[in-house]
Parts: C-alpha cells; structure tokens; sequence
C-alpha cells in the first residue's frame, strides 16, 4: 500500500478482556480497501477474538474500530457492513441453495427480479448455475462452502470476513477453494479479512499478513516479508521451517556459533550478546569437499540422513559441524532433486555446507 493510502478499516487500541484474562492487548491495524487480510497465529493468540470484535459479535472491553469513517466500536452486529464466512459452513438446511443465498436481500425486500439477478449472478461466479434446487445435504463441503461465501456477498457488503472458511475441508479440496476465493476476492474488490492458522494457505492468500501471538500482533507484512525477514523468533519459527542455534555476538560483523565463528549482519547487537543464530534451510548450500572456491562461512559436515520430498531432499547434517557442545537439534538443508543427482549425495558423505551471511537472521535471547 502506499504511504498516502486511506485505511477502510481503522484498529486503535484493542483490548479485550474476559475476566482477568486479556485476549486481546492494544491491537491497532490498519487495512486498506481492496486488500486481503490474513490473521495468522496458534490456536488461542487471539485472532478470532480479534474478527469477532470486528464484526461486533464480542464487543470489545476498550479502544475504536473505525470502518469506511464511521466509528462503529458501538454498534451491535446488525448495523455493521459485513459479510461472515464460518468454517461450519452455518447454511439453513432447510432452505435450497437459491434461498440461502436469496436471504440477506429477502430481508431487505428487495424486489424479486432483483433478487433472482443478484443469486443468479453469485451462484454462476462460484460455478453452482445449476445447484439453486439442491439443499445444502445434497452438496459436498467445498459446494457449501462456496454457497456460504456467495450468501456472505448477496448483499455487497464492505468488509468480508472469513473464519477458517477451509479449515473443515480436505487437503485437495482446500488449496482448490483458496485460489477460487482469492480470484473471487480480485475480482469483486471487496476488503477481506481472513482468520488461519495455516501458514500455506496465508501464504498464497493475502496481501498481507498479521502474525498474532498471545494477544498481541508480533509481525505485519507481505508474505515475502513476513517469510524472508522475519523480525521475531516467534515469527521466523511460526512460518516455514528454520534452524536455531545459540550463538553469542563477538565483534561487528561476526558470531561465534559452538566452536565456529560466522560472519552476518549483527546490527542492533553489542559484543557479548547472547543471540538465537537462525537460517532456513533452503538456504544453506552444499559444495563438494574437494571445491576449492569455497567462501566465508563453509564448513565440512557429514551428512546423517536424507528424506525425500517430492522435489527436493530434507537433509539432516551432523550439529558438530560448529565444533562445539550445542543443545539445539541437527541441522536441517534442503537440496533440489537434480543438486542431490547431480553430487551423488548420500547419507555418510562428507560435504562443505556454506551459510549465506546475507540469509543469516540475529534474534535476541531473553535474559
């Protein structure tokens, strides 16, 4: 977004208490028209609690919301421009699929031919033209799904919101769904916001991501950001797979990891710092032993495992490869299929593994 965009939906100082317990701890989020939106986080860090605010289904305990310039911190549900997605699908079983999708503009009296227009058109976005006879028992899950977004939308509401609108489908259904959501989204402009805790389908969804962790955001960004530069170790080990080692700053420029020293960016620490040294593994390269172009940062390591994963290896390298006492786990590289061919690596080989220092993150460790 740019830096002169107008917010449609404005957060300010969220607080949400249940009894002694706070939800919710000064959330303030900006979200722009035409954007999607994912909350991203664990079980229990406060997102859905955060849509429900939105929504006003769980008024919040203090601070504003602010959508389209109208404060609405107040207002009951029914006087909020939305439309909800749950992922229970909440379809009227006794409705046909043209009636649940006909009943939000019902309520409204709109006229008929409007009405049978407006469903029409829905239901043909959504690929279910010849679905409106059948009730929501004669559908798969990813039919009803689709019926509850096209309800969700009858009434062109402002602000979109889904509540892990997948989460009860099956794994091939569900990356099928999310590209027809978010080219629906595309081409209805409507803002969305959506609840996960599925890093993948944040991912591939959103525009931009909010990672939550117990109450608070810790991270929003684009999903490049949000993956290649995270800026807490909660985030960088939340999204994706990441190798940690303890490791303690020792002069600009450079960590001591085990017994090895590693070159990286370490501004914001001092000399003496404990830090968490992480990298993902991707990012780490393989060399042959015998390579003598190797630059900073390489170093010989055997390899003790290898899984494969369709179109790379998950290669697991000995941690002694710092030449220290660690208590972090093994070392974790992903190799493509043709780079494994193409070295002949095998479980015993001996390699050179280099570490990027650009690719390398510094977090601090708690004192």
């Amino acid at each position: 977004m740019t830096s002169d965009a107008k917010p449609f939906l404005q957060i300010q100082n969220l607080v949400k208490k249940f009894g002694d317990f706070t939800a919710l701890s000064d959330i303030s989020l900006d979200v722009y028209e035409s954007e999607f939106v994912c909350f991203l986080g664990p079980s229990g860090c406060g997102k859905t609690t955060l849509l429900r605010a939105i929504a006003g289904l769980d008024i919040q305990t203090y601070g504003t919301i602010i959508q389209d310039d109208k404060d609405i911190s107040a207002l009951p549900s029914s006087k909020r421009d939305f439309g909800i997605v749950f992922q229970s699908y909440a379809l009227f079983p006794n409705l046909t699929i043209y009636k649940n999708v006909a009943y939000g503009l019902e309520n409204r009296k709109l006229p008929k031919p409007e009405i049978k227009a407006r469903v029409n058109e829905l239901l043909e976005l959504v690929g279910l033209h010849d679905q409106g006879d059948k009730y929501p028992a004669q559908l798969s899950g990813g039919q009803q799904q689709r019926v509850a977004l096209s309800r969700a939308m009858a009434t062109s509401p402002g602000l979109l919101l889904l509540d892990e609108p997948l989460s009860a489908l099956d794994a091939r259904v569900r990356v099928h769904l999310r590209s027809e959501i978010k080219d629906l989204q595309r081409r209805l402009g409507v803002t969305t916001i959506m609840v996960t805790h599925d890093q993948e389908e944040a991912l591939t969804m959103a525009d931009r991501i909010v990672v939550m962790n117990q109450g608070v955001i810790d991270q929003v960004g684009t999903p490049e950001e949000i993956y290649r530069t995270p800026t807490t170790e909660f985030v960088a080990d939340f999204i994706g797979t990441m190798n940690f080692f303890p490791g303690e700053v020792v002069k600009n420029g450079q960590v001591k990891v085990g017994g090895t020293l590693l070159s990286c960016s370490t501004d914001g620490f001092q000399n003496g710092d404990q830090v968490s040294v992480a990298i993902r593994p991707e990012d780490v390269n393989a060399q042959d032993i015998s390579d003598d172009t190797a630059t900073e940062n390489t170093l010989s390591a055997t390899i003790e495992n290898m899984e494969f994963l369709g179109s790379f290896y998950r290669v697991t390298i000995d941690k002694n490869i710092f030449s220290g006492d660690l208590d972090s786990d093994h070392l974790l590289a992903d190799f493509s299929v043709n780079l494994v061919r193409r070295k002949d690596i095998k479980p015993g080989n001996v390699l050179n593994i280099a570490f990027p220092k650009d690719l390398i993150r510094l977090f601090p460790v708690a004192p």
